[in-house]
């Protein structure tokens, strides 16, 4: 009950603060609600059963599969579909891949057998034991990912980065800063992906979700749509890719010339207004 209230006295101060910003989310609350009753009574219409393609060796799932001894690796099993589908385009390139959480060690190896030769490895951790995964491929970087001044070091030390993976401490605070501190030091085109997003009242899926308010934004393209390309959910993880050639704005094209009376009217109206 203390804790309940003391975050009710923390919502009221902010909706002091930014009272518009405060009504705004307000008006999402029925929004949310929505949502979760339709998924709690979420059923398939008809039969559905699953439907298993041929598709393509996962060359991230075949590795750890064949993975039997040596360093740890530890996945849910469904992300080795995610990383292929995000990173796949980076095989054979030359890129910096930076991963948050070293644990064992396993999956800095992973990263260059799937990446290749031309991939050089970032590990952040914040136990010094991890020191012993470096070699000529793989830096390792001992500091905590919620120190603003650990990731300011990092970004003047090191070049952008191409992929970066978190999979960190995996509070949301730590995710949160993490992102704040390095999405805008990844290159065009790079990718982020935070993993253990778990959670149905998770904080940080609260705050990524948030993202795609301004994502939205319609009118003049602001910074955040000039650099992402595009957010993605998935269970237990979120990617952001940005763009690889930044737009200046979004255009609304319009082919053909028969349209129904009503557009006719609204094109000449909009015409008037550029």
């Amino acid at each position: 009950m203390k804790n309940y209230l003391k975050k009710s006295v923390e919502l009221i101060r902010k909706g002091v603060s930014s009272p518009k910003l405060f009504d705004i989310h307000l008006k999402k609350i029925p929004w949310r609600i929505k949502s979760n009753e339709f998924v709690s009574k979420y059923r398939e219409h008809g039969a559905s059963t699953n439907q298993t393609a041929p598709g393509d060796v996962n060359p991230l799932e075949q590795y750890f599969d064949s993975h039997k001894e040596g360093r740890g690796i530890w996945k849910w099993r469904h992300y080795f579909d995610i990383y292929h589908r995000h990173f796949s385009k980076f095989v054979g390139q030359r890129v910096n891949l930076l991963e948050i959480g070293i644990f064992s060690g396993g999956s800095l190896d992973m990263w260059r057998s799937y990446l290749g030769d031309q991939c050089h490895i970032h590990g952040v951790d914040i136990k010094e034991e991890c020191k012993c995964y470096e070699n000529e491929y793989t830096t390792v970087h001992i500091g905590d990912q919620t120190d603003r001044n650990f990731w300011k070091k990092f970004r003047d030390n090191n070049p952008p980065i191409d992929i970066l993976v978190d999979d960190g401490g995996h509070t949301a605070e730590q995710q949160r800063i993490t992102l704040e501190e390095m999405l805008p030091h990844l290159r065009c085109g790079g990718v982020y992906l935070c993993e253990d997003v778990q959670g149905r009242w998770n904080s940080f899926a609260a705050y990524a979700s948030s993202l795609v308010d301004e994502f939205n934004n319609l009118g003049e393209l602001n910074e955040f749509q000039k650099s992402i390309h595009s957010i993605h959910f998935y269970p237990f993880c979120v990617v952001i890719e940005k763009h690889k050639t930044r737009p200046e704005r979004f255009v609304d094209a319009r082919h053909g010339t028969e349209w129904q009376p009503y557009y006719d009217k609204l094109f000449e109206m909009l015409n008037k207004r550029v």
